[in-house]
């Protein structure tokens, strides 16, 4: 019976959960899912990451190539995202170009990236106006089951703390790059930002780390990105109906409680990578 409830009125079956201040899954209304993370997972990459947000799963590989600064910039060298939804990751997304939601999820990413100041792009110069390196961050979604981007946050800033670039010096005779593979050094990773994604159910209720279902069943979604300092990095609303002051004060607060969590899970796996090694 609760199956085809579920099947012919998801919108009332979630409601029948809400109006008991839970979620079908089980899950409290402010509860995050079970988040797990792996570093150094691609050994081809200078830098990689895998992070599960329930069945949400994200990877982010990590290339460094050596390229030209630009003409405006003549100092720093650039970090580029892209975020990939493949098919594979869930029947909604098809095969062909980037879709608009892994479009928007990029630029999200390249904002998070710029307003944070994770790392200082004049860190990834090499020799002002002639070489710099440029951070390609490939994140690619293998299991898609809502909050894409807090997933996509996680692992991009792991595989970041997990990236070693080669030493490079320039051949003062022939003026060529020269790359040394083995020896190699982190990268200087400032801050910390987390995101955290909501839901608003009917206008009124708020969910936190929506499923997908959640996401295409509620009338207005947020994310709100915080660092280990507090400071608001960003806040991402595609859309949807509006929020009053008092219900995102109440997402920033839940979202600094959040990026404690993730900061601390992070710096516990590097460690536990560290000492592996």
């Amino acid at each position: 019976m609760a199956a085809g409830f579920k099947t012919a009125e998801p919108l009332e079956y979630h409601r029948s959960f809400l109006k008991e201040n839970c979620r079908p899954d089980g899950r409290e209304l402010s509860e995050f899912r079970t988040t797990t993370l792996n570093i150094g997972s691609i050994s081809t990459a200078d830098g990689s990451a895998l992070v599960k947000v329930g069945n949400t799963t994200v990877i982010c590989g990590i290339k460094a190539e050596l390229t030209n600064p630009t003409v405006e910039a003549p100092e720093k060298g650039y970090v580029v995202p892209n975020v990939d939804l493949p098919p594979l990751c869930s029947s909604r997304f098809r095969p062909g170009p980037p879709g608009e939601q892994a479009q928007a999820a990029s630029q999200f990413i390249a904002d998070v990236i710029e307003s944070s100041e994770v790392i200082q792009t004049e860190d990834l110069c090499i020799e002002r106006g002639k070489l710099c390196w440029v951070l390609y961050c490939d994140l690619m979604c293998l299991d898609y089951d809502g909050n894409l981007l807090d997933a996509c946050i996680i692992a991009l800033l792991a595989a970041l703390k997990n990236t070693q670039l080669p030493e490079v010096t320039i051949n003062t005779e022939t003026c060529t790059p020269e790359v040394n593979l083995k020896k190699r050094r982190g990268l200087h990773v400032l801050k910390h930002p987390v995101g955290a994604s909501f839901c608003v159910f009917d206008d009124s209720i708020l969910i936190v780390d929506p499923t997908a279902e959640e996401e295409t069943l509620s009338t207005a979604q947020l994310t709100v990105v915080t660092d280990e300092e507090d400071r608001l990095c960003a806040v991402h609303k595609p859309g949807g109906t509006s929020l009053s002051g008092e219900k995102l004060q109440e997402c920033i607060s839940r979202a600094t409680v959040r990026q404690r969590e993730i900061q601390k899970l992070t710096d516990k796996v590097i460690r536990s990578v560290k000492t592996a090694q």
